[in-house]
């Protein structure tokens, strides 16, 4: 009750739904007879427009997201001769958080993953090739006789070539904060790399942190690739862009109640391990 609670509360005060109840609230107000209600209500419509069209914007977005994913450098192109970082050699686990998808029995299962999944399970096979003694840890819970997300996930990282015998399955846990209490229970003290959408991942890492697990946080699925140069296109609104604001301002709400009931712990060795200096340049979104 209470994970299906925090979901609802969260929909809530997402960009969009604020918007529309704002308007829906105005729209009802317009239809009353007294002057001073259908004033507010058109003050509540332009202001549920107002919210929607800022949320929806290309640098809006854009200066949301960027602060989230530039907390931790991702792991750059290792090629034959480059050497695999001492801090990803030492782990013992690569955890890759679920990340959503669709349930159509016909498409391979690299085709039903989200956007984000994919993104994460593609940057966790990577990695897994790269530590030869690692195995590969996926989660995510399934609904009712559907195959759980943790299956999908580990389906598609054999399709994507990791041997099924290094892949291990966590499948109750239903959140971040669940998912890191599981992986503490599972590997002990051993220290693993923690793969997840960049957004997500400052949270993330304090869960896992406050959970007692050593790790390295590896961000995967970057929303704002871009550099800080200013193009005419970052003026635009779209979906895409509503997407993205969501995406943040659910981030931070999401810290924001972990600060409040102490569990958002910052620092660590895995973040001095793991210096910016080893950002990769992006490309635009």
């Amino acid at each position: 009750m209470a994970f299906w609670l925090k979901k609802a509360v969260t929909f809530l005060l997402m960009p969009f739904s604020v918007a529309v109840l704002l308007v829906l609230a105005g729209l009802w107000l317009l239809g009353q007879p007294q002057r001073e209600r259908r004033k507010l209500g058109r003050g509540l419509v332009g202001a549920g427009l107002l919210l929607l069209l800022i949320f929806s914007n290309n640098q809006v977005s854009i200066w949301l997201v960027r602060p989230l994913e530039r907390q931790y450098a991702p792991v750059g192109e290792i090629t034959a001769d480059t050497a695999v970082p001492p801090a990803l050699a030492r782990c013992r686990y690569i955890v890759v958080l679920g990340g959503g998808q669709g349930d159509a029995a016909t498409l391979a299962a690299t085709s039903q993953l989200s956007t984000s999944a994919l993104g994460r399970i593609t940057e966790g096979v990577r990695l897994l090739r790269l530590v030869p003694d690692a195995r590969l840890i996926v989660s995510g819970p399934g609904e009712r006789d559907r195959p759980s997300h943790a299956t999908t996930l580990a389906q598609a990282a054999i399709s994507l070539g990791a041997p099924a015998d290094r892949i291990v399955k966590i499948e109750q846990a239903h959140d971040t904060e669940e998912e890191s209490h599981a992986v503490r229970a599972l590997i002990g003290d051993a220290p693993v790399a923690l793969v997840t959408s960049a957004w997500h991942l400052p949270r993330a890492a304090a869960l896992f942190r406050q959970a007692g697990v050593d790790i390295l946080p590896c961000p995967a699925d970057f929303l704002a690739k871009s550099g800080d140069e200013w193009q005419a296109d970052t003026l635009l609104c779209d979906p895409d862009s509503l997407a993205r604001s969501t995406y943040a301002l659910h981030e931070y709400l999401g810290r924001a109640w972990l600060w409040l009931r102490g569990k958002d712990g910052r620092g660590g060795k895995d973040a001095a391990e793991h210096s910016t200096s080893n950002v990769q340049p992006g490309f635009r979104s």
